[in-house]
């Protein structure tokens, strides 16, 4: 949920080291794969010194398959030893063919650390990336990573460095995963980066709502642990009223469904926005999952508002700068605004925030593109990362820098950044319709196991469970 009209979007990452290694190149493909499938990755270093300010890893990943691939399914790890224990990095984009911002790197710590490696650097691509025929590469990617406090930084002892690598060439010591499938390379022994999932377990900790109400006075709505916000204060345009009546529910080819209603004739006093948050702050690790509708066109009257709609979960912030805020957004503008000028969708991670002067610590990824109508958005935290999805495909992974310090509400709301999107006068009305929410605590379930689980409960005409404890 956002704060304030402009926004800085500072991302802070949290990880760790470098290992070595320049040796033989051959494919070493761990898994099987769809027929036709295939990956090769190119490196080179713009940073040949055993010690540098900063590691330059450059890739070019290519398709050696028969079927075109989706880059938002491709993770490239590469592996390094710590400089301490305790070091932190951070990564950075300097050009890349698809697009820095399209352009995703996280750090983590291997398993089973060897004599060149306890830690990885995972590139990833969001959905802007595009894809890559058969044949094609994503041309150069100008990567770079360093510690957090810039002290240099010993390259010798990383497993993926290659100090004579200075012109891109094939190199086997990165991996390439399609889909969660090794495509590409060799791990650090005892450390192949497939995890393929696994059923979790049958019982578990779960908020399951269907959003079977009358109104948002129906005496259920509170009983299941929801408010509906009719109480002051921002986000959004100031003079604004948080409505109540706005959050209606209906019944649409026998599946219920929730509908957030925001408004305005181009003043404060004529906006309302609309809000609904659980009471009790108790998710924290596991799994969310909802299925939402993102409109780009007003129900009626003229378009163009800097609009937000949004799925998300947070605590309080206890003091500026305060660390142990936490806060994971599913954000749509589709008319853009902080910035942007047509249709975006972020997923962010925070770590903490000042309103006056402002400062931002997170981390986000973005998808430029239109997001309109329903979408299956999952966000799954664990003692590691971050993971964000979107119909089934990976959007975003954000660092162990940002996991939570305290549990979370779970929300939905839709708001006006401002009003300066259009100036008209006439009355105009949005639209965000949610289908479900789900969290699973403690549990990380893949999108597939999401939906199975959505199904089992209205298979079963189960419309609300909450066995979720109290924090």
């Amino acid at each position: 949920m956002r704060f304030a009209k402009n926004r800085l979007r500072a991302a802070a990452s949290a990880a760790v080291a470098v290992a070595m290694g320049a040796a033989a190149l051959t494919a070493l493909p761990a898994t099987a794969s769809a027929a036709g499938d295939g990956l090769s990755v190119q490196y080179r270093t713009s940073a040949t010194g055993a010690t540098a300010d900063q590691s330059e890893p450059w890739f070019k990943v290519k398709n050696t398959g028969s079927t075109t691939v989706q880059l938002a399914n491709v993770r490239i790890r590469y592996y390094f030893k710590a400089d301490s224990a305790g070091a932190s990095y951070r990564f950075a984009c300097s050009w890349a063919v698809k697009g820095c911002a399209n352009v995703t790197g996280t750090f983590g710590t291997l398993a089973n650390p060897t004599g060149t490696a306890d830690r990885y650097l995972e590139i990833g691509f969001t959905s802007g990336a595009g894809t890559l025929a058969p044949g094609a590469d994503t041309g150069d990617m100008q990567l770079r990573f360093y510690q957090s406090t810039w002290q240099s930084l010993n390259q010798s002892d990383d497993y993926s460095f290659g100090a004579s690598q200075t012109s891109y060439a094939d190199w086997s010591k990165v991996t390439a995963q399609l889909s969660g499938t090794t495509l590409w390379g060799q791990a650090p022994a005892g450390n192949d980066p497939t995890n393929p999932p696994t059923d979790p377990p049958a019982t578990g900790a779960t908020l399951f709502d269907d959003f079977n109400y009358s109104a948002y006075n129906d005496p259920k709505v509170s009983a299941h642990g929801w408010s509906v916000r009719s109480t002051s204060g921002g986000p959004g345009v100031s003079g604004a009223t948080w409505a109540p009546d706005k959050v209606t529910f209906a019944t649409t080819s026998g599946n219920s469904l929730m509908n957030l209603e925001t408004s305005t004739s181009g003043t404060g006093e004529s906006t309302k926005q609309t809000e609904i948050v659980t009471n009790a702050r108790k998710f924290k690790n596991g799994t969310y999952a909802a299925r939402v509708k993102f409109n780009d066109a007003p129900k009626y009257g003229p378009d163009g508002d800097h609009l937000v709609q949004t799925f998300f979960t947070i605590n309080d912030l206890t003091a500026p700068m305060a660390d142990d805020y936490s806060e994971y957004d599913f954000e749509y503008l589709p008319n853009g605004g902080w910035g942007e000028t047509s249709d975006i969708l972020y997923t962010t991670s925070w770590e903490t925030y000042q309103a006056d002067p402002w400062v931002a610590v997170n981390q986000h990824t973005e998808g430029r593109q239109s997001y309109n109508g329903w979408h299956d958005l999952v966000l799954t935290i664990d003692n590691s990362s971050i993971k964000y999805y979107i119909d089934g495909q990976l959007f975003g992974t954000h660092d162990s820098a940002y996991l939570p310090e305290r549990p979370m509400s779970i929300n939905f709301n839709q708001w006006l950044i401002d009003l300066a999107g259009q100036t008209s006068t006439t009355a105009r009305a949005y639209d965000e319709q949610v289908d479900y929410v789900l969290h699973v605590k403690d549990q990380v379930l893949t999108p597939a196991q999401v939906a199975a689980k959505v199904t089992a409960y209205r298979s079963a005409g189960t419309t609300f469970e909450d066995t979720v404890p109290s924090s």
